[in-house]
């Protein structure tokens, strides 16, 4: 069945044996486009960015109310939107400065909590180990002299046992 074009088989093949790090080879079928669409490819943070850019966009409500007419001059009303319109954004942009500070504030306790209980462990981890050190050395006098306890008792009970004898021999 060889029509002289390439088949989707050779295609597969085509693409198989292309290596990885190479430029793409051209398309084997002619294409009559100027330019070949390539899908994008988005390393998994940009495609993060891009995922919540969009949501962000989508859930935003765009939001135009009291905008002015068509008509030259202002009414009688537009200075009251208008000072509407700035006590709603001078309240907006206070809620966005307290938030912020709250934020912040927040962020600076859990930094120097952080600092606090850090340095905290490394006091107990110290004192810690000079316990052990304390105890390692106590436990050493007490086996050193268990040890040499032992070897004063044998020492003891052999002088002991000769001079009974020596007493027994003496008192005959």
């Amino acid at each position: 069945m060889s029509t002289g074009r390439p088949e989707d088989g050779d295609a597969q093949l085509a693409l198989a044996e292309q290596k990885v790090g190479l430029p793409p080879r051209p398309p084997l079928a002619a294409s009559t486009a100027i330019v070949e669409y390539e899908k994008p490819v988005f390393k998994e943070d940009e495609e993060d960015l891009e995922v919540k850019l969009r949501r962000i966009i989508e859930n935003v409500p765009v939001r135009v109310s009291n905008t002015s007419g068509s008509s030259a001059g202002s009414g009688s009303g537009d200075f009251h939107q208008y000072r509407q319109m700035r006590r709603k954004e001078q309240d907006r942009l206070a809620r966005m400065d307290a938030d912020y500070q709250k934020r912040k504030e927040i962020a600076e306790f859990n930094l120097r909590r952080e600092e606090k209980i850090k340095a905290a462990e490394e006091r107990t981890a110290k004192k810690r180990l000079k316990r052990q050190k304390k105890k390692q050395r106590k436990m050493e006098k007490k086996m050193k002299s268990s040890a040499g306890g032992e070897e004063n008792k044998k020492e003891e009970s052999s002088d002991d046992a000769g001079d009974s004898d020596n007493d027994e021999a003496a008192a005959q």
